[in-house]
């Protein structure tokens, strides 16, 4: 009797694990995400303060991180840009 093997599947149909998110430099005034998917089309999610970040990424990149809402790409501040952020005093 012959044994019937199992149907190979080719490599396409195996799902890739998905690649870590990217560490990028935001621009000045820059509040939406500029990353291109794999369709060339912008995120353009909100980028956020992001005060979970584990330590050896801030040791690494720096205390101030933003990240995307939607993609989660990790935004360094802008180099030589002062942060606006906090009460305004009039």
């Amino acid at each position: 009797m012959a044994e019937a093997s199992a149907p190979e599947t080719p490599a396409s149909a195996v799902p890739e694990a998905p690649k870590p998110p990217g560490v990028k430099t935001r621009l000045p005034f820059q509040r939406a995400c500029n990353e291109k998917n794999e369709k060339g089309k912008l995120c353009s999610g909100h980028l956020k303060r992001w005060y979970a970040a584990d330590a050896g990424l801030k040791r690494q990149h720096g205390e101030d991180l933003s990240r995307c809402e939607h993609c989660h790409t990790i935004y360094k501040p802008a180099p030589g840009f002062e942060q606006r952020s906090g009460t305004l005093q009039f």
